[in-house]
């Protein structure tokens, strides 16, 4: 693969995350439908996960099928409560003993945050393992390494590489299946089932090594 073509399935690869994140946020119907958020989302996994792409299709087949305000309702049932939350969304569930919000790993997701540059800001709302902070943060990562290797930045470009392999597969492919399959259990909902199904075989494809040289262009290290 030459440089441009790595780049480009880069930045569509990272559209893929940034999109999946939005879809994990209250559902906003008539602003999802202007921006096209499911069309874009489609066109990005038939490139980079074509299985994937099924269900975004589908996904976007029943958020127009559905009021928006059955939309909120299922999507406050699974992820917010107020009593029992169906699939919490928060990774800290899955990967502490404890099973509770704000465990060992938030603690350890924070740190890499901070590592990368970044800070929560005192106006958001949610936890930082939140999954859609998490695919979201996957996002910045891809694209700051792409702006890095534009920029012939060789190490940065690394080192960003390093950091997107150990937050998905230490952070991020050990809790987000659980979590789907919690979903899929919890609702009958057409579009959150889609979701769960788009999000588990994506982040199952998505391949990438915590040793950051062993997938770059070669042209890139010689």
């Amino acid at each position: 693969m030459g440089i441009n073509e790595y780049l480009q399935h880069k930045k569509t690869t990272g559209d893929c995350f940034r999109l999946l994140s939005a879809s994990f946020y209250p559902p906003k119907k008539q602003l999802y439908l202007q921006e096209g958020l499911f069309q874009n989302l489609t066109r990005a996994l038939k490139l980079v996960c074509p299985d994937a792409s099924i269900f975004s299709k589908k996904m976007e087949e029943a958020f127009l099928y559905y009021p928006g305000e059955d939309l909120m309702v299922e999507y406050a049932r699974l992820f917010i409560g107020p009593y029992e939350l169906k699939a919490p969304p928060y990774g800290s569930v899955y990967l502490d003993q404890e099973r509770r919000v704000m465990g060992d790993s938030t603690m350890e997701v924070i740190r890499i945050y901070k590592e990368a540059g970044l800070s929560i800001d005192e106006d958001f709302k949610e936890l930082p393992d939140h999954v859609a902070v998490e695919l979201e943060f996957m996002y910045y990562l891809i694209y700051q390494e792409a702006e890095a290797l534009e920029k012939s930045q060789l190490d940065k470009a690394l080192a960003l590489r390093e950091t997107q392999g150990l937050f998905l597969n230490r952070f991020l492919k050990p809790w987000v299946p659980n979590l789907c399959d919690r979903i899929k259990a919890s609702t009958e909902n057409e579009f959150y089932n889609c979701l769960a199904n788009c999000v588990l075989v994506f982040v199952a494809y998505v391949n990438i090594a915590e040793n950051s040289e062993r997938e770059m262009p070669q042209s890139l290290l010689m």
